[in-house]
């Protein structure tokens, strides 16, 4: 049986198991600042109540990864969903994902995206993003880029840079 096989992609709901809410809250803190730093569990679990598509990746029953999506009208404050929200109508953003490190390069993020391609494909809408330029986060590029995401913009923070990405429909 080939790795590929083996691990499990899921639907991640709010009311997910305590334990799986956990482990994907320590997983998203241990990889800032890639993505973005979370204050609690429950800041999590919020999160996935706005969310729309949303997965976990289990290997041997252990969390290994998550995606956390959300579609246009969100009450989301974050201010790269702002920069999607005022420039489309309709679109399924990702706000985060992900893998743990020593699970990486196996083709588990292109699956996720594939999960989630097949609702932007439904929806016919764009896939959105954003990814740190400062610091820089080259393998996030690079794999965006690799599956048509385009860069249409960015932005500067105090702390940080982000550039915008958008794969259109096809």
């Amino acid at each position: 049986m080939s790795f590929l096989l083996e691990y499990k992609i899921q639907r991640f709901l709010s009311n997910s198991d305590t334990n799986i809410l956990n482990e994907a809250y320590l997983l998203n803190q241990s990889n800032t600042p890639e993505v973005g730093s979370l204050n609690s569990v429950d800041d999590l679990a919020k999160l996935l109540k706005m969310s729309e598509d949303s997965f976990v990746v289990t290997f041997d029953h252990l969390l290994i990864g998550f995606i956390v999506c959300l579609r246009e009208g969100s009450a989301y404050k974050s201010s790269n969903y702002k920069y999607f929200s005022q420039r489309l109508d309709k679109f399924l953003y990702i706000d985060r994902i992900a893998i743990k490190t020593d699970m990486r390069r196996k083709g588990i993020g292109e699956e996720v995206y594939s999960h989630i391609q097949k609702t932007a494909d439904l929806n016919k809408i764009p896939l959105c993003c954003e990814i740190n330029t400062i610091p820089l986060n080259r393998p996030s590029i690079q794999f965006h880029t690799k599956l048509g995401f385009e860069e249409v913009g960015h932005k500067s923070f105090n702390d940080h840079t982000v550039a915008y990405f958008i794969k259109k429909n096809k």
